[in-house]
């Protein structure tokens, strides 16, 4: 019981951090005790190794939206022709 109250604690305690590990962010930086004790508890605690996973992907793919870009109004503008054409009936 008290090994379960522990890892309870720990959790807790590591969730309340999670995100100022992943941000990296200088202002909210974690000490470097606060990361070691983190990461000791990821390479044993599922669960919380899991919100990790989910939130560096989650952040990967935010970070992929801002590298995207807009289509070509060109081509756009061609679909829509196409799309309008076939809709009436003028191309099979």
């Amino acid at each position: 019981m008290i090994t379960s109250l522990r890892m309870m604690l720990t959790c807790h305690w590591s969730a309340r951090r999670i995100q100022r590990y992943l941000d990296a962010d200088p202002s909210e930086q974690l000490t470097s005790e606060e990361v070691q004790r983190l990461e000791q508890h990821l390479a044993v605690c599922d669960r919380c190794a899991q919100v990790v996973r989910e939130g560096a992907g989650l952040k990967a793919a935010l970070a992929g939206l801002a590298t995207r870009r807009a289509p070509d109004p060109a081509r756009v503008a061609r679909l829509r022709l196409r799309a309008r054409r076939i809709a009436e009936g003028e191309l099979g």
